[in-house]
């Protein structure tokens, strides 16, 4: 089987679709990611084939600027600019993406679940696709908020009529790409979809969450699977230099690929571990220039890159944004976490985490060197957090990750 993936075009949804990929070719499958020509180098790091899309309006460097101009933003204004870029996309998406699947022979998409273009696409040209959760599980229930919001997870009527207002705000959102979607479903004589869901796989859906790293849910299609993180062993490890760390308790600070420039951030997690006997590693994507990054009071380890899961398997305690992958990573290695998340899902990943008692959050209006000092006491003298840390661990162990993904979508294809 030709598979073909229809991902965002950032490094925290391609990873993992990278492991997924490669665990099918290991298989005998061949795996194709079609996107912007920006995205080659990226999916070829991967070990997967790569099929160029969108040559008129999405040329060669136009994803680089795009992902500097979001950096450089958050919350509100950060969630504006990705809908532009989402319509931009979805559009290229629709346009091109069916011709070059017809081309190329693919017979089955693996489509992530923010990206609705997919299963419209795979229903045009009447062949099968299975929904990939990278992000959190999109899937509307009434119990559990929408995936933009920090809410609490409640079970009281107040809670639910909150989440149905903040899911009816989050379709208003979306209106523009749900709009482009569903100008092409006519097009192509399909029915309109009447809810978000509608434009998940009937065959499986396939989410990075463990069981235990959601909340409670009922009502949840039968197709849907967690399996943990998507991860394997086959990319290559970036270097680190591991004779510069000292012995003392280890603290690994990341703010993923979109975020890593936010060097005020850094900053404060620079300070907030001034006299805890710490040895702080902030590792930053290249987002941060080598002078920048030696200025960090303490002395931290500072780094552009790191091999994540083996510094975590070293590691303490986590401080992150709440991006998904380090969030599991950490959880993976049964490392509890202090998070200060900043836009997108952030908040929500952020208080599953609360929620679980793997860590605590602190948002972003309220950062301060002494709140965050506080809360990364807290975590490192509590035996309870790094407890519930292991439990989670453990939750991701049973759940089959990449190889139990693989074995869903080989048998449902």
């Amino acid at each position: 089987m030709h598979f073909g993936i229809i991902s965002p075009p950032v490094l925290g949804h391609i990873h993992p679709f990278g492991a997924l990929g490669r665990e099918l070719i290991a298989r005998g499958h061949r795996v194709s990611l079609l996107h912007m020509q920006d995205v080659a180098e990226h999916a070829l790091a991967e070990g997967l084939e790569f099929i160029p899309i969108g040559h008129q309006d999405h040329p060669p460097g136009s994803l680089a600027r795009s992902l500097a101009q979001l950096g450089r933003l958050d919350g509100l204004s950060a969630l504006r600019f990705t809908i532009h870029a989402i319509c931009r996309t979805t559009e290229m998406m629709l346009r091109d993406a069916p011709g070059a699947i017809l081309q190329h022979g693919i017979g089955a998409l693996l489509v992530d679940q923010t990206e609705p273009a997919g299963g419209t696409m795979a229903e045009h040209l009447g062949i099968p696709f299975v929904t990939i959760c990278n992000a959190l599980a999109l899937n509307w229930e009434p119990d559990v908020p929408p995936p933009f919001t920090g809410w609490h997870y409640r079970c009281s009527r107040w809670a639910r009529a909150r989440n149905r207002l903040g899911y009816a705000i989050s379709d208003r959102i979306m209106r523009p790409v749900t709009r482009i979607v569903d100008d092409h479903r006519r097009k192509w004589n399909l029915a309109s979809h009447r809810a978000p869901d509608n434009s998940f796989s009937n065959l499986a859906q396939i989410s990075q969450q463990p069981p235990a790293f959601d909340f409670p849910r009922f009502h949840l299609p039968t197709q849907f699977h967690y399996v943990g993180p998507l991860r394997n062993s086959a990319r290559e490890v970036a270097a680190f230099p591991w004779e510069r760390l000292d012995g003392r308790p280890l603290i690994y600070a990341s703010l993923g690929t979109l975020q890593s420039g936010k060097e005020q951030i850094f900053r404060y997690f620079a300070e907030a571990c001034l006299g805890l006997n710490v040895q702080l590693v902030i590792t930053h994507g290249g987002a941060l220039g080598a002078d920048l990054a030696s200025s960090f009071p303490g002395n931290p380890l500072v780094v552009s890159y790191a091999p994540q899961l083996q510094v975590l398997a070293s590691a303490k305690l986590t401080l992150s944004h709440a991006g998904l992958n380090t969030v599991l990573d950490s959880l993976s290695c049964g490392v509890p976490l202090v998070t200060v998340p900043i836009t997108y899902e952030q908040p929500a990943i952020a208080s599953r985490v609360r929620w679980s008692g793997a860590g605590e959050v602190l948002p972003l209006s309220k950062i301060g060197v002494q709140r965050l000092r506080t809360l990364l006491e807290r975590v490192l003298g509590d035996s309870r957090y790094y407890h519930n840390a292991q439990v989670i661990k453990e939750s991701i162990e049973r759940a089959g990750g990449t190889k139990r993904a693989t074995e869903i979508i080989t048998t449902v294809i």
